[in-house]
């Protein structure tokens, strides 16, 4: 089938003919009963004659409304349509009071309606304006583009891996939807202002305000808003006021519980928002009927209320196992409400290794207190006669010592990181170069039982673990960044650095620890750093570039020269570190002085 590539152009009037269902109904000679809105469960309430209520619980289960001569619909656009399709049938009299409610409802269903046959004439692909937008978008994120565009309200749920991130901030610079709000995990608020700073061009460039803490305060004009899910119900009453025309909800599936703060500040939000988008690759985890919470946040009651929706899809009342999830699948997919493509339906597009370089936070108290015992050699360094090879020690000690605090204080954030992958479903390799760091990983991931090959086990211990991993009796092995070598664990689909090493080599063979010839899938590499500590330095000294797939090292081994250079680059670069460190001491280094310094 040629696909649509033409300008994205709205449907003209004259060319799309209401359906029946949606029109005017004519003079009645008889009317059957009444019409009325319920404000507190925003449902429409049919009283009537037997004949019209019993019909309507017949045809539309979620309209039972436990009593007799009574019959509820749901007020979503979808719903509305049929409601006015069985009262071209049987006429009903509006109560006065809601007449207007009535009327806009009613053409909120016929906008509806008008936007879903517009939707299926749309291109399928969309290219952004390159005066908006920096970088070039695979043929299937090409595609996930044109669907965001068609679907004001909907899920993108590609696998990860797949760049839904680039995706949405491809529609940003097409849609200009402006102001935004990213609501995100609070590991992945970096990562998104990275991705922002990365890609998207406006005149005059682009401003973003990341929102701090739960009391609200006043917010300064900008272009894009960040905030993360623990801070909305701070601002349940502030960010619905606020007036941003889109939501873009990262990691949906956050809200696949009902009956929280954070649930209901989200749902309003979304009520105020003229366009919602919902990121997941896992939408759902245990329960299918999570998926009517996710789809609520969306488009509120598209699958009707709870009731109807557990009783017609799960089985039974209150039961929340969809009996048919392919179904309900499909319905999502036709309506407009959910896309989705997995790594196997777009691997011919795909290279064999994708590296990506992820910013997240890291905990700047615990940093600045492991960073203690460095200041006070730095101290030294700065003030003492000392030889070359004593000053050569020391500097090395510093940046060791940087090294571990970096490594420590952003632990817990790679730990969140990871943690995602593996209830996407995803078989991790996570490095990572010091035992304390190691320690944090196993504390915080300890629910997926996660094996380690770290150094400090016996060897039948190393064989054990790796064993466990390749059987998969667990999806996640943390290995040491320099005890990887000779192992094949090519069961994995995701490499992750919590900690990088100087040498590029290293980095090379440990992706190849999963990545071998033959292997059917696209791995994942990524590189996880942070703004402060050692990666900006590490980061110069390996060439990574934040936020782009790119060919961080080559595959091939060092030669002796090559290695001596990379040697000699380390150092220079430990050198400047140590310059670095110095400079941020004297200004106190976020706090922290010198021994002997301050009053």
């Amino acid at each position: 089938m040629q696909e649509n590539t033409a300008d994205l152009q709205p449907m003209e009037d004259g060319a799309y003919e209401m359906p029946a269902y949606l029109r005017e109904g004519g003079a009645a000679p008889h009317l059957y009963g009444t019409l009325s809105y319920n404000r507190r469960t925003r449902c429409w309430r049919i009283q009537g004659e037997p004949c019209v209520t019993e019909l309507a619980k017949r045809l539309f289960p979620g309209s039972d409304g436990h009593r007799r001569g009574e019959a509820r619909f749901t007020a979503h656009r979808r719903v509305v349509g049929e409601l006015n399709w069985l009262m071209l049938r049987y006429p009903l009299a509006v109560r006065e009071g809601d007449l207007d409610r009535w009327q806009k409802s009613l053409q909120e269903a016929r906008d509806y309606a008008r936007q879903r046959a517009q939707a299926a004439r749309m291109p399928v692909i969309a290219d952004p304006p390159e005066a908006y937008f920096h970088g070039q978008l695979r043929l299937f994120q090409k595609k996930g583009l044109a669907w965001l565009l068609a679907n004001p309200r909907g899920l993108l749920a590609d696998e990860m891996g797949l760049g839904k991130t680039v995706q949405a901030l491809a529609w940003v610079a097409v849609t200009r939807a402006l102001p935004l709000l990213l609501v995100v995990p609070p590991h992945l608020v970096l990562g998104w202002r990275g991705e922002i700073d990365r890609f998207l061009r406006l005149p005059g460039g682009v401003r973003v305000h990341i929102i701090k803490g739960l009391k609200p305060y006043d917010l300064p004009p900008a272009d894009i808003y960040i905030t993360h899910y623990l801070l909305l119900r701070g601002w349940k009453k502030v960010l619905p006021a606020l007036g941003v025309r889109a939501v873009i909800f990262d990691e949906i599936q956050e809200l696949r519980h009902s009956g929280t703060e954070k649930y209901a500040a989200a749902s309003l939000l979304s009520e105020a928002c003229e366009h919602v988008i919902g990121l997941s690759g896992t939408p759902i985890y245990n329960r299918g009927g999570e998926i009517w919470n996710v789809v609520n946040i969306l488009d509120y009651h598209f699958l009707g209320d709870w009731d109807s929706f557990t009783r017609e899809w799960c089985y039974g009342y209150g039961n929340n196992i969809v009996a048919k999830p392919d179904l309900l699948g499909e319905h999502l997919r036709r309506e407009g409400l959910m896309f989705r493509r997995t790594k196997q339906d777009v691997l011919p597009e795909l290279p064999p290794k994708r590296r990506l370089v992820q910013e997240i936070d890291l905990d700047d108290a615990v940093y600045r207190r492991l960073m203690l015992p460095a200041l006070e050699k730095l101290h030294t360094l700065r003030g003492g006669e000392l030889t070359p090879s004593q000053r050569a020690l020391l500097e090395e000690q510093v940046s060791q010592d940087e090294r571990q605090a970096t490594g420590i204080a952003k632990a817990p954030f790679v730990a969140a990181f990871v943690r995602a992958l593996l209830d996407a479903g995803e078989k991790v390799l996570l490095f990572a170069h010091h035992h304390a760091v190691m320690d944090t990983y196993k504390q915080e991931l300890k629910s997926f039982a996660p094996v380690f090959v770290t150094g400090r086990e016996t060897t039948e211990k190393k064989d054990a673990a790796v064993r466990a991993f390749c059987e998969g009796h667990t999806d996640l092995c943390c290995i040491s960044l320099r005890s990887a070598a000779g192992l094949n664990l090519q069961r994995a689909s995701c490499v992750v650095f919590g900690e990088l090493d100087w040498s590029p080599a290293v980095h090379s063979q440990a992706e190849d620890r999963a990545h071998r010839i033959g292997q059917p899938d696209s791995l994942l590499c990524y590189y996880l750093v942070s703004p402060r500590g050692s990666d900006q330095d590490m980061q110069e000294a390996l060439g990574l570039k934040v936020s782009q797939f790119v060919g961080i090292m080559g595959d091939a081994s060092l030669s002796p020269a090559q290695q001596a250079r990379q040697e000699s680059l380390a150092r220079a670069h430990i050198h400047a570190l140590v310059e670095r460190l110095a400079g941020e001491g004297v200004q106190g280094l976020q706090g922290i002085q010198f021994p002997g310094q301050g009053n």
